[in-house]
């Protein structure tokens, strides 16, 4: 069964759903559990002086909500009496960071939400939910 799941995380509460699922799953089969958080990058302009934000500001920024994120996974896996690896890391396309983080830890499924919080780009664009069942070779359990 599965043994190697990885939860990725946008803070939303549908999230919430799924991690309440891959720590339910985990639970059943003794699986290990993997969180993955993904920042954007920043992105530079060729008129940076007219950035509204730092960069080192946008990092810090994007640490601390990493940081809120993976934490408030690993509070619900330990409170369930389950050990959660914990990694962010910075990406244009999440989708493809969260497949790249699944391979690299040997996962052998991906547990997501139905949709998160990606505004209008999310509309236009497809969900990072359907990009990430799109172009896996690996199980992808999606929780609404």
């Amino acid at each position: 069964m599965f043994k190697r799941i990885l939860i990725p995380t946008d803070g939303s509460e549908i999230t919430a759903k799924a991690v309440d699922a891959a720590v339910n799953l985990a639970k059943a089969t003794g699986g290990q559990l993997y969180a993955l958080s993904v920042k954007e990058p920043f992105l530079y302009s060729t008129m940076s002086e007219m950035q509204p934000v730092a960069p080192q500001e946008f990092f810090d920024a994007q640490e601390r909500m990493a940081s809120k994120r993976l934490a408030s996974v690993k509070e619900v896996c330990e409170n369930a009496g389950l050990r959660c690896e914990a990694a962010s890391v910075e990406a244009l396309h999440p989708w493809e960071a969260i497949i790249e983080h699944a391979k690299r830890s040997e996962c052998d499924l991906i547990v997501m939400a139905s949709h998160g919080r990606r505004g209008v780009a999310a509309l236009i664009l497809g969900s990072e939910t359907q990009k990430v069942l799109t172009h896996s070779s690996i199980p992808v359990l999606v929780v609404r």
